[in-house]
């Protein structure tokens, strides 16, 4: 990983701060995203530390108000002259519903609108490497879940993990429309980490961490979490690899309701909307002739 590039959200914990730290142990520059100066500043120097690489930075944004989504692009763009990986990797679960700086339900926006709008606005980063690759954090909690368009941003009714599981339907979605029209280069793959042992939902209050910490008795760490995000990232062997699902580094298939092409696509259209975009000027106009396809079997 000598002289490339990469960018890791949500990495001032979890798998995104062991994603960010084996990087740079391997000799990436390395650029952490997160929302705490303070936390950042921590993490990058331990990583530093840990690792013996000086090239560690960080940049600081609230990756659910799109302004600093803006500001943190543009950040990095002032800094580097390329992005050879991007691990969009941030994203909560929020037990009562909650509005954004921007008046957005809070989990579609930083779960998906901050991948959409990250990855769009950092694409011409992107494709100045020869060879970048876009990763996308999901998880198997997408399996049976779909999109409702109707109660998108549970404005009807709210319920905490379906709308979770909805947008984790949303960032493999994504991935595949994403993929579809980039027509293989940068390459963008979604994976599951597992059910890893971090402080993920744990900022519902004490009832929340109580659950948590029962349940992380039967998950992973984060050591084996970070695992299939590393090799998305690193690996020879998923060069050129694009639109797929992975799962213990290995491409399986997502639910059913992932391969809807007209749903990946009225999904790009409303993100377009929800963010003030327009993908065409970003050379992402629809892949032509793309059709509804639906793989149920693993490849």
């Amino acid at each position: 990983m000598n002289n490339r590039i990469c960018l890791i959200t949500g990495a001032t914990g979890g798998i995104g701060q062991v994603t960010a730290r084996e990087l740079a142990r391997q000799g990436a520059t390395v650029v952490i995203a997160g929302r705490n100066r303070e936390k950042c500043v921590a993490v990058a120097d331990t990583i530093k530390e840990q690792t013996g690489n000086p090239h560690v930075a960080f940049l600081v944004a609230d990756l659910s108000v799109q302004r600093e989504v803006h500001h943190l692009a543009e950040q990095f763009k002032q800094q580097y002259d390329r992005l050879d990986v991007l691990v969009n990797n941030a994203g909560a679960l929020y037990m009562a519903r909650q509005l954004s700086a921007d008046g957005i339900e809070l989990t579609f926006a930083l779960n998906h609108l901050n991948y959409f709008l990250l990855t769009h606005l950092l694409l011409e980063s992107l494709r100045a490497s020869p060879a970048a690759r876009i990763i996308n954090v999901a998880s198997d909690a997408h399996r049976g879940a779909q999109i409702d368009f109707a109660n998108l941003q549970g404005e009807k009714r709210y319920q905490s993990f379906p709308i979770y599981s909805q947008s984790k339907l949303a960032n493999i979605l994504f991935t595949y429309e994403l993929a579809r029209r980039l027509g293989g280069a940068p390459t963008a793959n979604a994976l599951h980490p597992g059910f890893v042992a971090t402080n993920f939902g744990k900022n519902n209050g004490w009832g929340s961490r109580i659950f948590m910490s029962l349940l992380h008795r039967f998950a992973i760490n984060e050591e084996q979490g970070a695992q299939t995000t590393l090799y998305l990232a690193t690996s020879p062997e998923v060069a050129g690899v694009t639109g797929k699902y992975f799962v213990k580094q290995q491409a399986v298939s997502s639910s059913p309701a992932s391969y809807d092409a007209k749903v990946a696509q009225q999904l790009w259209r409303v993100s377009e909307q929800m963010t003030g975009i327009n993908s065409q000027e970003f050379g992402l106009a629809p892949a032509a002739g793309a059709a509804v396809t639906v793989k149920a079997t693993a490849e």
